[in-house]
């Protein structure tokens, strides 16, 4: 039988009440604790505000908005893994360099979707 954590041990309603709350403190602790989080916050406050603007197809409005959202979702990802990396160890070694960077580069290729997302939106409606 393969080992179980202590903390999984909750079921039915209050492991839903659980997990909300848990999901609660871990946006709290990226609020606090990564500047890159808090200012991927504000793009997507900014962002959503103005898709919820513009004259664009309610579909559209979506996806402007879940590329965003996806940003900060991969964002999470990133601080999940390089925290972990950090209580293992903070020596140097290259397994933990490339899990950060690994980590880092999945955030660049989520930016670059909703970059190319905008972009390709906005040009339909506003050049093209």
């Amino acid at each position: 039988m393969q080992p179980v954590s202590k903390f999984k041990s909750k079921s039915g309603l209050k492991r839903i009440f659980s997990a909300f709350f848990y999901s609660v403190a871990g946006l709290k602790t990226a609020w606090s604790q990564e500047h890159a989080f808090r200012q991927e916050v504000a793009m997507f406050v900014c962002g959503t505000t103005a898709a919820l603007l513009m004259p664009v197809f309610l579909i559209e409005k979506l996806m402007l908005i879940g590329a965003l959202l996806l940003v900060l979702i991969v964002e999470l990802m990133n601080s999940a893994i390089e925290a972990v990396v950090d209580r293992v160890s903070l020596e140097y070694h290259p397994l933990s360099k490339n899990a950060k960077d690994i980590g880092s580069a999945a955030v660049l290729l989520t930016c670059v979707l909703a970059a190319a997302t905008w972009l390709t939106i906005l040009a339909e409606h506003f050049y093209l």
